[in-house]
């Protein structure tokens, strides 16, 4: 099997989460208000329009826009990415077939959306060897079971959102934290990042640009949840994800849902031409992302105890 088993979950950092330091940076009081951690978010962000619009899809109150469908996209030389006006399938492209990260919304769209845009920028649908579902929302799996059926696909989630799934999902392989699944000359690390859902998974890979290599993050699930106990898990995920890109060197981010990151106006900067990639954001950059959605979390986080 080329799916490697890891060591036990560290998950007792779950309970304190809220009392740890910010990432990065030195501890607040444990009495911080919500615009304390806001305007933090605000000041690490500056300028930058990736940060800046994950601060916007993280703020209370935060609606879902309705944009355009883009056109697919080889956003790197191993990657593809195919989105509707909502979500986005991700392909990575091994020398050994395909791991398609989600499956958008319904058999429908995989057959008619998914399958031909995944062929209009080279990629072959049925190398499609794997399905890795990051969470049990619907417009994630949805189209699971018909690439499953059609190109033998085998499909992975998180045991944890198998439930929220419901009947309408078997998975064939379960995501454990820290589970590594290799497929020719591509590793693919999972990490659990419950919060979002319980089961959600974020996970970092290699990938290429102009033959240059880089490691890229793709996080799982960014909508924090409505209950402040998982507003909590969601911090420590952040906090224990940030670390893991760290040891890795991650320098790409990457989303599922392109309106939360500034993911869409990346892709047409990035189907211009240019010498540079605008998914290359850096080391430093992508540890900024991860403390301005901690920042951000914990001032949900204040705003719940104070609604309450």
């Amino acid at each position: 099997m080329p799916i490697e088993q890891p060591s036990p979950s560290r998950r007792a950092v779950l309970a304190g989460a809220l009392f740890l330091p910010l990432a990065g940076g030195r501890a607040e009081a444990r009495a911080a208000s919500a615009p304390d951690y806001y305007e933090r978010a605000a000041r690490l962000a500056g300028e930058d329009p990736v940060l800046r619009n994950l601060i916007r899809a993280l703020s209370p109150g935060a609606e879902v826009p309705q944009v355009k469908a883009p056109k697919p996209l080889r956003t790197f030389d191993n990657v593809a990415v195919v989105s509707t006006s909502l979500v986005s399938a991700t392909a990575i492209v091994t020398s050994r077939g395909v791991i398609l990260i989600d499956a958008l919304n319904s058999a429908d769209e995989a057959e008619q959306i998914l399958v031909p845009q995944l062929r209009s920028v080279g990629v072959n649908p049925s190398a499609i060897k794997y399905v890795v579902v990051s969470h049990g929302h619907r417009d994630h799996f949805g189209g699971a079971g018909y690439l499953a059926r059609r190109f033998g696909a085998r499909v992975m989630m998180h045991k944890a959102d198998r439930a929220l799934a419901g009947g309408a999902l078997t998975p064939d392989l379960d995501i454990a934290d820290g589970r590594r699944l290799t497929l020719g000359d591509t590793t693919v690390t999972f990490h659990h990042t419950p919060g979002h859902t319980p089961g959600t998974v974020s996970m970092i890979f290699p990938v290429r640009w102009k033959g240059r290599p880089h490691t890229a993050m793709l996080w799982g699930g960014t909508n924090p949840p409505a209950a402040t106990e998982d507003k909590r898990t969601y911090v420590a995920s952040v906090l224990a994800f940030a670390a893991h890109m760290r040891r890795a060197r991650v320098d790409v981010e990457l989303n599922n849902h392109l309106m939360s990151d500034h993911g869409l106006q990346r892709l047409e900067e990035l189907r211009r031409g240019g010498a540079s990639n605008p998914f290359v954001v850096g080391e430093p950059r992508a540890q900024r992302f991860m403390q301005v959605m901690e920042a951000m979390l914990r001032g949900r986080i204040v705003t719940d105890g104070k609604a309450g």
